[in-house]
């Protein structure tokens, strides 16, 4: 099995923004409040990005209606929507010429710095990988449902442990989650029976909450390109 780096392998300080998503996830039955009104708010709410400070917000429905959607609005509405890929195939050499360390991996455009970014996690928290722009404008020409991710709010996953990779695209605050589980539940070396478990869970609940997607029925004009 895959294993993740240890902490002092970092290339990359941890982003702020994903310390403080990957916490939010609640470890509690304790209710949780919208934080722009204070009003209480169900497990399953809306999540909000704050792209400015790269902050993600826990938000009622009325607030996440009053503060997204206009041009210049502070926050970007994270979407509920989870596809599949299910016939990606990525060959393990175009894999590797992105240079990332682990076989778990995701990606999105950043609009406030005008780029892809590859992140994956680790004991201390993500860490950014640098990103070759040739082999990810490569890998999202032959893929069309790349093309489709909203910027800064959806991610492209990418799960290679084991024998039969996962690709998804994903809304951002799953990935945080992930990272939040693995931070939370890995011991020793090689992360322990626990943190396995838990990764393995979190994909198949992936897989439960998913629509299918097939590159051949992908849209030819997609509605964002970031190669």
């Amino acid at each position: 099995m895959n294993e993740l780096p240890e902490a002092e392998q970092e290339r990359t300080p941890v982003p702020s923004f994903l310390r403080q998503a990957a916490r939010r996830r609640p470890l509690s039955d304790n209710a949780e409040h919208c934080e722009l009104c204070g009003v209480q708010i169900a497990p399953a709410h809306q999540h909000l990005l704050d792209h400015r400070k790269r902050e993600i917000a826990c938000s009622c429905d009325g607030c996440a209606v009053l503060f997204c959607g206009q041009p210049g609005a502070h926050y970007l509405r994270i979407p509920r929507r989870i596809r599949a890929l299910s016939d990606f195939q990525m060959p393990n050499l175009q894999w590797e010429s992105l240079m990332i360390p682990i076989n778990l991996a995701f990606f999105y455009y950043n609009t406030a710095e005008g780029r892809m970014m590859a992140m994956y996690p680790s004991p201390a928290g993500a860490i950014e990988s640098s990103l070759s722009l040739e082999s990810w404008t490569e890998i999202a020409t032959e893929h069309p449902s790349l093309q489709t991710m909203e910027p800064d709010v959806e991610t492209f996953l990418v799960n290679r442990v084991g024998t039969s990779p996962e690709y998804y695209i994903v809304p951002i605050d799953e990935c945080f989650h992930l990272v939040g589980l693995i931070r939370l539940h890995w011991r020793g070396l090689s992360g322990g029976a626990e943190v396995w478990k838990h990764i393995h869970e979190f994909f198949a609940s992936l897989k439960v909450r998913s629509s299918e997607v097939r590159e051949s029925h992908a849209s030819q004009q997609p509605e964002h390109t970031h190669a």
